[in-house]
């Protein structure tokens, strides 16, 4: 029965996630604007937490695909993977991931893995932390391992004031 309910979950998330991206006419690497963008920039005061389960939902410790705005103009956009590193209130929060470090110091290396088809060096873009719309993510791309995570939010910690779970 269990696991029937989970697949049932698991079908019933996935149709929401695609009516939510169909609401706007959004396909994959469309740039306009949804009326309520999934991903925004946060404030500071973000929980950092690592607990990934790759279960169908977006959990801290996992590289995610979701819609995230352009800097220069948050009506426009692109679907790219974003490593969750928390929680900021009913939202996850994390850093949108790029494979251009183009000589920045606010890119920090995370390697590569199963969230690049191509296997390509991917830099976390740490300058901006976002809040994501769990709902809203299309799919879990990888679980970061730990060791990269610790990094990351360390570089990120920097950058921002995050809180951590005692």
């Amino acid at each position: 029965m269990r696991d029937r309910l989970s697949a049932l979950t698991d079908v019933v998330r996935r149709v929401v996630g695609t009516v939510r991206r169909s609401k706007g006419g959004l396909a994959r690497g469309d740039t306009r604007h949804e009326a309520t963008p999934p991903v925004r920039h946060v404030d500071d005061g973000v929980h950092v937490e690592y607990t990934p389960n790759l279960d169908g939902d977006p959990d801290p410790g996992e590289v995610v695909w979701a819609w995230v705005p352009y800097e220069e103009d948050p009506h426009q956009g692109k679907d790219r993977p974003v490593v969750v590193i928390g929680r900021h209130g009913d939202a996850l929060a994390g850093v949108a991931l790029t494979s251009k470090r183009d000589g920045r110091d606010d890119r920090v290396e995370v390697g590569s893995g199963a969230w690049d088809s191509r296997d390509r060096p991917s830099y976390a873009k740490i300058d901006r932390l976002l809040d994501i719309d769990p709902g809203a993510v299309r799919r879990e791309g990888a679980i970061l391992d730990r060791q990269r995570f610790d990094r990351l939010v360390e570089a990120i910690d920097r950058h921002h004031d995050l809180v951590r779970w005692r």
